[in-house]
């Protein structure tokens, strides 16, 4: 019984998401089935059903909540790329509404794989749906594998310094990683810098208790004008820009492969500030 209502929940999603995309983009979706696996199965639990079913809430948020604008789609190159995009908002909705953009708004659509933290498969739930959704724990060989075959992976070198930034700090982007430059020149991956101007404002954090973060394990504890980091329905614009491809070696040292990702770095910075120089409001 209770599996039957699953299924009717299942499809009634998909339902919905089908009638959110439209019937100009529901053939799109289809593009999106992967068969280039062993046996048909993504080895890091990708479901393509299950993803669709779950994208309703996701083509909602990104067409009525945050109405969100995209640029530049059209320079996402075939093949394997790495996305490499400013982070914020104190709830990853930033990365979620770059993901469905890709399928919405890329020809061909493209399924992007995100890269999270490895706490996330400690939260109950999470992981499940996280895998299910095609996202995978950022280590350096599950990255690797996926780029062998030809994926499209959204990367955030900040990491939760960026996503748990302090209102004070908005689009003054952290330390960037190394890691993804090294992934980029031993794969020969190119890279395409994206900017995300209005997740800052979602949800303004004014401090950040640390102990609490602590105690919870969590990586902050976000105090934000609401009391909670519940996202506001600040306007989306998200920006690609030209595709940038690096020589070298991976095992380059650290200085060299500095001056590489800072020339990533001052692109994301360029098109936020541009961005912010463009915009009208916060809200519209």
């Amino acid at each position: 019984m209770l599996e039957q209502l699953g299924d009717k929940v299942k499809q009634g999603l998909r339902e919905w998401t089908e009638r959110m995309v439209g019937p100009e983009r529901k053939g799109r979706l289809k593009e999106l089935a992967r068969g280039d696996h062993e046996y048909g199965v993504d080895p890091f639990g990708f479901n393509l059903d299950y993803s669709l079913s779950a994208l309703a809430p996701l083509v909602w948020l990104y067409r009525h909540y945050h109405r969100v604008e995209v640029s530049g789609i059209e320079k996402l190159p075939k093949g394997r790329v790495l996305l490499v995009s400013n982070h914020s908002g104190q709830l990853p909705m930033d990365g979620a509404m770059i993901g469905v953009s890709l399928m919405l708004e890329a020809d061909p659509p493209r399924h992007v794989r995100s890269m999270v933290e490895k706490w996330v498969p400690t939260l109950p739930y999470v992981s499940t749906f996280m895998a299910r959704v095609g996202q995978i724990v950022g280590t350096p060989e599950n990255c690797r594998r996926l780029l062998e075959s030809e994926e499209a992976i959204l990367v955030f070198p900040e990491g939760t310094r960026g996503l748990g930034k302090l209102w004070p700090q908005r689009y003054q982007l952290q330390e960037f990683g190394l890691g993804f430059m090294r992934l980029a020149l031993e794969t020969n991956t190119p890279i395409v810098p994206v900017a995300v101007v209005g997740a800052e404002e979602q949800a303004p954090a004014l401090m950040d208790l640390k102990p609490v973060a602590r105690l919870l394990g969590f990586p902050s504890f976000p105090v934000t004008v609401t009391g909670l980091p519940l996202p506001l329905p600040t306007k989306y614009r998200i920006y690609f820009g030209e595709p940038l491809r690096f020589t070298g070696r991976a095992d380059d040292e650290d200085s060299e492969l500095d001056k590489k990702v800072r020339t990533v770095k001052t692109a994301i910075q360029t098109m936020l500030n541009q961005g912010l120089k463009e915009r009208q409001g916060v809200f519209w």
